[in-house]
């Protein structure tokens, strides 16, 4: 019952507001900084980070903005980040992980890697479908609508993802699992004018890069 609670509490829209917001920074989250964020007071914002925090979607920790300490330091605020744990339910109980461990570990086995970045590639294009995302916007809004939590850099010529749909596999199979994520992204981002999707492992982040124009130009 924890998946089911965790995602409970996101029922309430002023708690997946402060979600979302927090979810969305490369870095710690103060109270102040996330109400500013989000329009809502700071004592109703404290409210629900300690809620959604009790749930275990956000992570804690009290640091000194100042970067000083001693006497005349001031007190530590109390900073959240998306927590790393993976929250997911289904009624009644399906065990799709076992399924997807079994079929990673047969296909690592019998080196089946080519064989499915090819299979990835053409679910990338049949997911596209017809359309081509056009600017880094466009590309961003693609891979957010695929779970990726897309951060533009660079002034969009770099595109990060903070999230992988496959981490849990990835950490098991990451030869195997990374490079059918590439594939499914090249696939996914076929005839998009100056993107290139390459790996660029990270910690904390996905495995992939995507590249805009503004470095695609030569």
């Amino acid at each position: 019952m924890e998946d089911i609670d965790a995602i409970a509490v996101l029922q309430d829209p002023v708690r997946r507001r402060l979600y979302e917001y927090v979810a969305a920074q490369d870095h710690e989250v103060s109270r102040n900084q996330a109400a500013e964020g989000t329009g809502v007071q700071r004592t109703l914002a404290a409210f629900h980070l300690d809620k959604l925090a009790a749930a275990g979607l956000l992570e804690t920790e009290s640091r000194r903005l100042t970067g000083r300490s001693g006497p005349g330091a001031g007190r530590p605020a109390k900073l959240y980040r998306r927590a790393a744990a993976q929250h997911e339910f289904s009624v009644p109980a399906r065990d799709y992980r076992t399924a997807a461990d079994l079929l990673a570990e047969v296909a690592e086995a019998a080196r089946l890697d080519a064989e499915l970045q090819e299979a990835a590639r053409r679910r990338g294009r049949a997911e596209r479908g017809d359309g081509r995302p056009e600017g880094p916007e466009a590309v961003a809004e693609l891979l957010a609508g695929r779970g990726y939590e897309p951060r533009l850099e660079e002034n969009g010529a770099v595109i990060r993802m903070r999230n992988c749909p496959f981490h849990a596999l990835s950490e098991r199979f990451p030869p195997l699992v990374c490079g059918m994520n590439l594939a499914l992204l090249e696939g996914l981002l076929e005839g998009a004018e100056g993107v290139r999707v390459r790996m660029d492992a990270k910690p904390g982040l996905c495995c992939t890069v995507v590249e805009t124009s503004k470095n695609n130009e030569n």
